[in-house]
């Protein structure tokens, strides 16, 4: 037995050790979730749970942003090993706030795709955010607007303009997520767009951008023309009324 602990030990040493050399680069991705697997159960060989989570949810990725509650069910997987899975993914997720906050984000759909992809690459549903900026086009604060099937009838431009005004926002993105892996807008996506572009004109914000997030790509209405095009016409009929 003592000797099983030693063998034990002297493993989880040389991937501690290979990390703090090498970093993740030599990794396998099974061996990337063993090692965050035993930051819970130190004394503990989590080799097998962590071959077994990869065989369910299949990328690490996926690992890393499943709910507590999906990852307990593989066999060896209790509470206490949930621990340093759920703490990177936290971490991770702070660390792309913090920076995305001190970053400008005018015409950088990019760092918006970059942060928001590692929350919502796996979200079986759509997810409506909104990110709110000031003046100088840093991010105040970002929030969920609806989860489920964006449409007219789950977006309330009301709601996001109260928000706004709130945070004394000076311009928005809008954000949301196509679980199917295509970010090509649909005709609702085009319309609503539209819609927000004007209600939120009429209170003297702009709109920098409606970013779509699918299987690691993005469609950006700013970089296809569609948000100039959209506030040329909120102008047009302005003019005309």
């Amino acid at each position: 037995m003592a000797d099983q602990q030693d063998i034990l030990e002297g493993h989880r040493s040389r991937l501690k050790e290979k990390f703090l050399q090498n970093g993740l680069g030599g990794f396998l991705d099974y061996e990337v979730i063993e090692l965050l697997l035993t930051l819970g159960t130190p004394r503990r060989d989590c080799k097998r749970q962590a071959k077994e989570a990869m065989l369910r949810f299949r990328t690490l990725s996926a690992v890393l942003e499943a709910p507590a509650e999906e990852l307990q069910e593989v066999r060896g997987i209790g509470r206490h090993n949930v621990f340093g899975i759920r703490l990177i993914h936290e971490v991770s997720r702070r660390f792309l706030k913090d920076r995305m906050i001190s970053l400008p984000v005018c015409h950088s759909s990019k760092e918006v795709f970059d942060y928001l992809f590692h929350s919502l690459r796996n979200a079986k549903q759509e997810q409506f955010k909104v990110m709110f900026l000031d003046a100088k086009n840093q991010v105040l604060e970002e929030k969920t607007f609806s989860e489920g099937t964006v449409d007219s009838s789950a977006v309330y431009p009301r709601e996001i303009i109260k928000s706004a005004l709130r945070y004394h926002a000076s311009s928005l993105i809008f954000v949301h997520n196509h679980p199917s892996g295509d970010p090509a807008p649909s005709e609702s996506d085009r319309a609503i767009t539209r819609e927000l572009v004007f209600a939120v004109h009429t209170m003297q914000i702009s709109v920098l951008d409606h970013i779509i997030i699918g299987d690691n790509r993005y469609f950006s209405f700013a970089d296809q023309g569609l948000i100039a095009e959209y506030e040329h016409d909120f102008r047009s009929l302005k003019e005309r009324l």
